[in-house]
């Protein structure tokens, strides 16, 4: 695997991370944050995988394709849980995540 092919995908990656992780903390100072705690939990697990994609496909790693598939479910799922919310994090995040679904989606295959 040549890395500089998954560039978008690692940007998409970076950037769905680092959405997750504000939006993660942007719930946690909602006035209910129980009814935020299905959206808090996917953030932190998306952001975590979308970086550890991004380190993957960095390195040329052999388990980056793969992982990249389970990357797109997680921000699928995870988007699919931040679209129920009005809040803007929310809505941003989704954005993110949709993105960097599309993103890995094509370098799965």
């Amino acid at each position: 695997m040549n890395n500089s092919k998954y560039q978008s995908c690692i940007q998409a990656c970076w950037e769905c991370a680092q959405a997750c992780e504000m939006c993660a903390s942007s719930c946690l100072r909602e006035e209910d944050v129980k009814a935020m705690a299905r959206c808090i939990e996917l953030d932190r697990d998306c952001a975590d995988i979308c970086s550890l994609a991004a380190v993957l496909m960095s390195r040329n790693s052999e388990l980056a394709k793969e992982f990249c598939a389970l990357c797109a479910k997680v921000c699928r799922a995870c988007a699919e849980e931040c679209e129920k919310h009005q809040m803007e994090h929310c809505q941003r995040c989704a954005e993110a995540c949709r993105k960097c679904a599309e993103e890995c989606e094509r370098m799965a295959v």
